[in-house]
């Protein structure tokens, strides 16, 4: 690539000219040469041949000045093959170079990790993250660096192989040591005193009949254990359970004797000698009778009673107001 750029170089901008002709340099005459021309003359670069008594005329410095000559050695340089040459020789020299520094680093990185520590030596003054102090390499500080973590872990293994875990000790606010095996066991009684007289506390709150129905869950529950999945009409225990069951709007549950009767007293004939009687609320009146047990909740009367039941609570709130009156005079 560099041989073909530069031939494109070469051809296209490095064309050379035909060679100049040498012109003979004249003879520097005696009107030629450097003038030295005030900024405030008007007639700069102009020369005056008449006026030579002018003070304010150029002056005229005889003779030529080296800078202003022409140089002579042409500092072209043409591209070509053997430039290209000498390109690769360069480049592979500086390939060489950069190898045998890369080289040279290495070598120096191994001989500073196999370098041994001399720990005991008064002159190595170490710092706290291991590394010895003074100017060092980047290569010494990593070896140091790694070998302080090396050395760092063996320790660590050796400790772990050989240390035993200790149980920790507990003591109380006078110093005197705490059994931990006993504290818990008494925590743990406790907790279950607690919940036992919660548990008590609650059951108190409850009535016999809830307690009895609480008992006879937990005895069904227990019964459901041992229960078979499937059930069928011929089920004892589920017949009995539901000829036991008390329904309001059932018609012979009067008639029936012993529990299924709504829990009534009954005669030996199985009849009861309670009369069914209304169990919601209904308006009073005068003689205090209460409605059958029949009743639809309609109040069909005349209001009679209801009125009777006004005036008296009228005539009785009289009487209170005329007693506050006199008071008050």
């Amino acid at each position: 690539m560099p041989s073909d750029l530069s031939n494109y170089l070469a051809n296209k901008y490095l064309v050379a000219d035909a060679k100049p002709k040498k012109k003979k340099r004249k003879q520097a005459t005696a009107s030629s040469g450097l003038l030295i021309t005030d900024d405030d003359d008007g007639s700069w670069g102009q020369t005056t041949q008449g006026d030579d008594d002018a003070e304010d005329g150029p002056v005229t410095v005889i003779g030529a000045s080296a800078e202003f000559r022409r140089a002579k050695k042409n500092n072209w340089k043409s591209l070509g093959a053997d430039n290209a040459t000498k390109d690769k020789d360069e480049a592979a020299a500086a390939d060489a170079i950069l190898a045998s520094a890369a080289a040279e680093s290495a070598a120096a990185r191994a001989e500073d990790e196999e370098m041994p520590l001399v720990e005991g030596s008064p002159s190595v003054v170490k710092m706290s993250d291991g590394t010895h102090a003074g100017l060092q390499s980047a290569a010494t500080v990593s070896a140091q660096l790694r070998r302080r973590q090396q050395e760092e872990r063996k320790e660590f293994e050796r400790h772990r192989k050989n240390a035993t875990e200790e149980e920790t000790v507990y003591r109380d606010a006078t110093g005197r040591r705490i059994d931990i095996s006993m504290k818990r066991a008494e925590a743990r009684r406790a907790g279950a005193e607690a919940a036992e007289r919660e548990r008590l506390a609650k059951e108190a709150l409850k009535g016999e009949v809830q307690q009895a129905e609480a008992r006879a869950r937990r005895e069904q529950l227990e019964d459901a254990k041992l229960m078979p999945l499937a059930r069928g009409a011929d089920d004892e225990d589920m017949n009995r359970e539901l000829k036991a069951q008390e329904r309001w709007n059932d018609p012979m549950a009067q008639f029936i004797s012993g529990s299924g009767g709504g829990g009534k007293e009954s005669t030996g004939k199985g009849r009861s000698k309670r009369r069914p009687a209304y169990a919601g609320a209904a308006p009073p009146n005068r003689y205090g009778i209460k409605p059958g047990y029949r009743w639809d909740g309609v109040d069909r009367g005349t209001g009679f009673e209801a009125e009777r039941f006004k005036a008296l609570n009228r005539i009785k709130r009289n009487e209170g107001l005329d007693y506050a009156w006199q008071m008050d005079e």
